[in-house]
């Protein structure tokens, strides 16, 4: 049988598309380059030698925050919480889009904030302050499958998605009020506080009085709480200026603030009276209230942003820590004051820190 040439030259063509198609790869679409074969090739770069990519396990992981009420950079708790956040995320190689929060303006608004996280995807929720506690409880309890970090919150009983961050604020107090009667002249030294709804801000009172009265047992205090309801305590910078001008017309010279803007508000009323000190609250507020650079000796610190970063990462690889988890809690450094601090009050606070460690040392304080 004769073939004629036409018929030659497309059996030819048939047999070059069918070769072609035999080596070229095929294309592939952005959920197909995930596909397991990815994760071989992954493990065979690893054991050459060079760096793995991470696991999709380790990238999955979203990170929620609420605030208390008031604003995520007000250089107190819930800008500590979130540079916690951020120090975690950049350490998973989170993108921008993996973890966010939303700053509460209401304290009736708490639970839906929280659930806009929960209903987004979200696998870790952080929740900053005493008051979100209850509704960080209902949404652990309602969603299993999602992990919350309360920071400040006792928890009575123990849920396995829930942790409360919380710290000995009534010890970092303790070595505040020592601080505070060591440096004092006059013999007054005041406080100037949140509402003593929440438990944390009591402990740093009743820790601030025992440590002043275990150095001078005649020293005069004067305390004063916000008198305003929960959502007003700690964004009132005008009333903590204003309460800490009337203690040092009171004879006052050292002024600790304790709550928020509030206790931010009395630190910098405190730094225009040349020769007075004032002590911060919650972080180094030396980093963090400039403002307050003539008179901030120190703070009473609690390490929230290490312990929120901790949870998280401790999350990310599987491990969830439940129940009360106690972060770090003490002095701040002395920054330009340094100088000024006597040896002997530096070996005092030395010994009064590690036998509050210890336990040799009490404050009076049931937390």
């Amino acid at each position: 049988m004769r073939i004629s040439k036409s018929w030659t030259l497309i059996a030819l063509l048939v047999i070059f598309v069918l070769m072609a198609a035999c080596v070229a790869p095929a294309p592939t679409t952005g959920s197909e380059q995930a596909a397991p074969e990815a994760g071989a090739e992954a493990a065979a770069t690893a054991e050459e030698g060079e760096e793995a990519a991470a696991p999709a396990e380790a990238a999955a992981i979203k990170i929620g925050l609420v605030t208390d009420v008031g604003r995520v950079n007000d250089r107190s708790f819930n800008q500590s919480a979130w540079v916690g956040v951020e120090n975690a995320a950049a350490a998973l190689g989170l993108g921008e889009d993996d973890y966010k929060y939303i700053e509460t303006q209401d304290a009736k608004d708490y639970a839906d904030n929280i659930a806009q996280f929960i209903d987004a995807g979200y696998s870790v929720i952080v929740t900053v302050g005493f008051a979100l506690g209850e509704a960080t409880i209902t949404a652990a309890q309602e969603n299993p499958d999602v992990y919350f970090i309360g920071v400040d919150q006792f928890q009575a009983e123990p849920i396995p998605n829930l942790v409360g961050l919380i710290f000995h604020e009534d010890q970092a107090g303790f070595l505040a009020g020592a601080l505070a009667a060591h440096l004092t002249k006059s013999g007054t030294i005041a406080a100037v506080l949140g509402t003593d709804l929440v438990p944390p801000v009591v402990a740093f009172k009743e820790g601030y009085e025992a440590g002043a009265r275990h150095v001078n047992p005649d020293i005069n205090i004067i305390s004063t709480y916000h008198p305003g309801e929960l959502s007003q305590a700690f964004v009132d910078p005008e009333w903590g200026a204003a309460t800490a001008k009337q203690a040092i017309d009171q004879g006052a010279d050292v002024i600790f603030g304790a709550g928020g803007q509030t206790g931010n508000g009395a630190l910098q009323e405190t730094a225009t009276h040349e020769g007075l000190y004032c002590i911060g609250v919650d972080t180094d507020q030396w980093e963090t209230v400039p403002a307050a650079h003539p008179c901030l000796v120190s703070s009473a610190t609690k390490e929230i942003t290490p312990g929120v970063e901790n949870l998280i990462a401790k999350a990310a690889q599987g491990v969830y820590e439940t129940g009360n988890y106690y972060g770090g809690a003490g002095l701040a450094p002395f920054h330009d004051f340094e100088d000024q601090i006597p040896q002997e009050v530096k070996d005092d606070l030395a010994a009064l820190s590690a036998g509050l460690q210890d336990g040799s040392i009490s404050t009076g304080y049931d937390q």
